[in-house]
């Protein structure tokens, strides 16, 4: 069977139990070739199901993975797990020798036949994800970004050409997961990798991925550029994944002024704006106040509707009080109204 295509899954099914929920069914996908592909979904959707029929750690009930064309075969056929071109990295680190070293850790995938070689390599695996400086301390002295880090070094000596992550960022502080990120995608840019990664964070997977796989119930609903779904989502799943939106019934929706031909209506907190005015009776209330950083979000509320309102001027609008909105934009879904 010929593949064009770099990593192809075909009617791929895997499922734990009777409950069809349970794992992945009939997933046909081709993952691009040097590009981050995420894969979201609510928990329990098989995002991390798929990563491992992908690379081979499971066995599918039905259908087949492909890598360059060649089938790729699960434990049932192979003693080692795991095709020999790829690396998987989870959240739990659990490939690290906690007792060495960092660079012991790094390195150990390497020959000695060639020490030159191996020095080179490893000292350039763990500059690549800046944990250089902490070559000569031990693994569990470390915190748990750090250890993610050496994982993922430890994962890419070996020049894999597909890299799969599996939450990877869950253990890396907040402040540290951007840079985590952005070092990811420099190597995927200078060196070709291929990365598929699992999250249940949209802010990861928006600002990281050149291509977005939607799961729900162990099938793929959506899939395309991170943009394109953000901002065009044709199913209300794939909105509430990407964004925290609102979702109304048309009822709720004529409160708000919209009017609409479909049954069930979607507003992100940045498609509302808040009117300034002197005149007009100021309608909406703001029940709560949510800090977020540089900006808020807050919680309005008009007799049945609640909204989530975008607020970059911080303490201007505390709870209690009362504003005007406009709604600038708004997505449909479900049935159309007769």
């Amino acid at each position: 069977m010929e593949h064009e295509h770099f990593l192809d899954a075909v009617s791929l099914t895997k499922n734990y139990s009777e409950n069809k929920e349970s794992g992945v069914n009939s997933i046909t996908i081709s993952i691009p070739e040097g590009k981050i592909t995420a894969v979201v979904g609510e928990s329990g959707s098989g995002k991390s199901t798929l990563l491992k029929l992908l690379y081979g750690l499971l066995t599918p009930d039905e259908g087949e993975v492909f890598f360059k064309g060649e089938l790729v075969i699960g434990p049932i056929q192979k003693l080692i797990p795991g095709h020999d071109k790829m690396k998987m990295v989870t959240q739990h680190t659990d490939d690290l020798n906690w007792f060495a070293t960092v660079w012991q850790n790094v390195s150990s995938l390497l020959s000695n036949t060639d020490l030159d070689y191996k020095q080179t390599e490893t000292e350039k695996a763990l500059k690549q994800l800046r944990v250089y400086d902490l070559r000569d301390q031990r693994v569990a002295d470390l915190s748990g970004g750090e250890k993610q880090r050496v994982a993922i070094a430890k994962a890419l000596i070996t020049h894999p050409e597909v890299l799969f992550l599996d939450e990877p960022f869950n253990q890396v502080d907040a402040s540290f997961r951007e840079g985590l990120q952005q070092n990811i995608r420099e190597i995927v840019k200078e060196t070709g990798l291929t990365v598929v990664l699992v999250s249940h964070d949209p802010s990861e997977v928006l600002s990281m991925a050149d291509e977005l796989i939607v799961l729900k119930s162990g099938e793929i609903v959506e899939s395309g550029k991170p943009e394109d779904l953000y901002e065009q989502p044709k199913m209300l799943y794939t909105a509430q994944i990407l964004a925290h939106c609102s979702v109304l019934t048309k009822e709720e929706a004529q409160v708000c002024g919209i009017s609409a031909e479909r049954g069930t209506i979607a507003v992100n907190p940045e498609y509302i704006e808040v009117v300034v005015s002197r005149w007009g009776k100021k309608e909406w209330t703001v029940k709560q106040v949510l800090f977020k950083g540089f900006f808020e979000e807050l919680l309005i509320e008009k007799d049945i509707a609640r909204l989530r309102v975008l607020n970059l001027e911080k303490g201007k609008y505390p709870e209690g009080s009362k504003i005007n909105i406009k709604i600038n934009k708004h997505l449909e879904y479900g049935q159309w109204k007769k």
